[in-house]
């Protein structure tokens, strides 16, 4: 089903901006638990630096710039800092992050998105994933646009939650008839070689509890509850 909501699809930063929303709105919807301590550090840094900069303001028109000009002198300082502070948390430790969440196993998430290219409508995607013993596995995958948006401009969450589902294991197991659908329509990865052995044995049961559900046909038809797309 695509979004109500239609954005222009010859706007790169719309497209990109709409798919990274999508993204908390999934997981979250998988009892991922979402982390903000990246967002708010950057937040407490920038609204440091405007109250920094509106002090100096009311300092100066208050009293005076002769008056004030050690107060200007340490607040231009401070503000120099807050926005040097925060130009690094942007590019060396965000890194392009929008997402940092748990899964409900315990493992940590973090998924960095990019459009390097500003000619090609393409999303990289960089997942970390740690477990709880803090090995890190690292899955990067590159995707055109159009795979989850109609010519109309709305986005369709089903091929993108299929994406992200068939190409992160973590995800996958939380949403296995997402991922078995990637498998299918091929939106994950290239071909199911590519899985893992956890993640073809995720499908593989989920693939059974789908057969066990055929027995019941009608009982399946009128009383089972989907998730919404």
């Amino acid at each position: 089903m695509a979004s109500q909501e239609k954005i222009s699809v010859y706007n790169l930063a719309d497209l990109k901006n709409t798919t990274d929303d999508a993204i908390p709105n999934y997981l979250n919807s998988l009892r991922f638990t979402q982390s903000h301590a990246l967002i708010d550090t950057r937040l407490a840094l920038g609204f440091s630096a405007l109250a920094t900069a509106a002090a100096c303001f009311f300092w100066d028109y208050k009293l005076g710039f002769d008056a004030t000009k050690p107060y200007t002198a340490a607040a231009v300082a401070l503000y120099t800092l807050l926005n040097g502070a925060l130009t690094y948390w942007l590019l060396y430790v965000e890194r392009g992050t929008v997402y940092v969440g748990t899964a409900p196993s315990g493992e940590t998430l973090r998924i960095r998105t990019a459009t390097p290219r500003k000619d090609v409508p393409e999303y990289d995607v960089t997942v970390e994933v740690t477990d709880k013993q803090g090995k890190k596995e690292v899955v990067s995958f590159t995707r055109g646009f159009e795979g989850w948006f109609d010519a109309a401009g709305g986005f369709v969450a089903a091929p993108f939650q299929g994406m992200l589902a068939g190409a992160v294991s973590v995800v996958g197991r939380c949403d296995p008839k997402r991922a078995r659908e990637a498998v299918g329509a091929d939106v994950g990865l290239a071909a199911g070689a590519a899985y893992s052995a956890e993640m073809l044995e995720v499908l593989a049961k989920a693939q059974g509890g789908e057969e066990a559900e055929g027995t019941g046909a009608e009982v399946g038809k009128k009383g089972g509850k989907r998730r919404k797309a």
